[in-house]
């Protein structure tokens, strides 16, 4: 297998750390906008980064990602960029033949008239538009596998598949007690795709009903996480589970609620009272004339980078899948979840907990492609995948997952 890793930041950087471990692949080149970056991104491995080359991509030129492929003739493309570049890179691996791998679906659009109660474009759904596509061309898009998506839809098909008869609700609960020296506010990832998430119409699913959409950070709850994480208020955000869950499995309600905290939500709806979550440019006076300007990239830039945070946070994250339903005609509720302990992550990797959790998925992913325990084509979620054998090696990483009854 040779792989072409589109993106050298924290998650692109974590997953070259974790691969470099890992003999399932012949030669991974990393690339991004930043050549730098990315050799910066294999120097770090040293003896270990006889396997990997760094290349200068843009990610946002579908033509330019295919001469990066031919050139170092890559059948794989994993996209760690973020989801604005998810289009282009997932036209390009089609278009040259290559299977393709992301973390987070194409973007979603508001419904234009009733945002907070119907979908308008849902997350992922230009990529399912051309699923017809990748199948005819026996290539694979595997969607969603991180760790939110990802292995919380791992999670989700073994609760159907061996512990549940009946399910009631699947539902995401993330939460974290993590805290960074230092700074008022630092949020632990992308502040981008925190903001897309967060302040989008959250989505719904529901069996007699469909997708629909409420207001952000519906819903509250408070949920006790493990682990000594302890309870956390857990909030409706906008995510891909919901929209992948139900294309494979048969629940009455899927949700993801996310513990953001009140002063994260306080920022965040500032943010967008201020228009400072707005993607589109404005014009800007500076010192060398006007300049177009996106204020969300103004607002990326101006807080630190969660990848360079790790020596400064401490505490553990949790991302996981709560069930509810019956087995054998009892009720059951189960808790399956898999926490990282930033202290653990940055002594053995070097890579703070969020970003490593995220990464360590697809690069499981690969080595079970590589060896062809999963398989198939077309747009697939990690549902569509047998559960199994992904938990046994997340176990044979040294990173085991637990499960607590209700």
């Amino acid at each position: 297998m040779r792989v072409l890793l589109v993106g050298a930041g924290g998650v692109g950087t974590a997953i070259t750390r974790i691969a470099a471990r890992r003999p399932f692949f012949e030669h991974m080149t990393v690339a991004d906008y930043d050549l730098g970056r990315a050799e910066s991104a294999v120097t770090a491995l040293g003896e270990r980064g006889d396997r990997f080359g760094a290349a200068r991509l843009d990610a946002s030129d579908p033509a330019a990602v295919r001469a990066v492929l031919a050139e170092h003739r890559c059948d794989v493309l994993l996209n760690a960029t973020d989801p604005r570049f998810v289009m282009p890179l997932f036209e390009a691996a089609l278009a040259h033949g290559a299977h393709y791998l992301d973390m987070a679906m194409s973007l979603s659009r508001p419904h234009p008239s009733r945002p907070y109660e119907e979908c308008g474009v849902k997350l992922g759904d230009a990529q399912f538009e051309r699923a017809a596509e990748w199948e005819a061309a026996g290539r694979l898009a595997l969607v969603g596998i991180g760790v939110e998506p990802g292995l919380s839809d791992v999670f989700a098909r073994y609760a159907s598949d061996e512990l549940f008869d009946e399910i009631e609700e699947i539902g995401i609960r993330d939460g974290a007690d993590l805290t960074v020296e230092g700074y008022d506010f630092a949020p632990s990832f992308s502040i981008w795709t925190t903001i897309e998430e967060c302040l989008n119409p959250p989505v719904v699913y529901e069996e007699d009903r469909g997708w629909f959409t409420t207001e952000p950070f519906s819903e509250p709850e408070v949920f006790d996480f493990p682990e000594g994480i302890g309870p956390v208020e857990c909030v409706n955000v906008e995510h891909e589970e919901v929209l992948l869950v139900p294309r494979w499995l048969k629940a009455r309600r899927v949700t993801f609620k996310y513990g953001l905290g009140d002063e994260f939500i306080g920022v965040l709806r500032t943010l967008h009272k201020l228009g400072l979550d707005r993607t589109d440019p404005v014009l800007v006076k500076s010192g060398t004339g006007v300049a177009e300007v996106s204020p969300r990239d103004v607002v990326a830039a101006c807080l630190p980078d969660p990848a360079g945070l790790g020596e400064r946070m401490h505490g553990k994250t949790c991302a996981g899948t709560w069930v509810k339903g019956s087995k054998d005609g009892r009720p059951r509720e189960v808790y399956l979840y898999h926490v990282v302990d930033n202290q653990w992550s940055m002594r053995e990797y070097g890579s703070q907990a969020v970003v490593w959790q995220t990464a360590i998925n697809p690069v499981a992913a690969l080595e079970l492609l590589a060896g062809g325990v999963w398989s198939g084509s077309g747009v697939l979620g990690p549902e569509a995948m047998p559960p199994r054998p992904f938990l046994d090696l997340l176990n044979e990483y040294g990173v085991p997952w637990g499960m607590r009854e209700q």
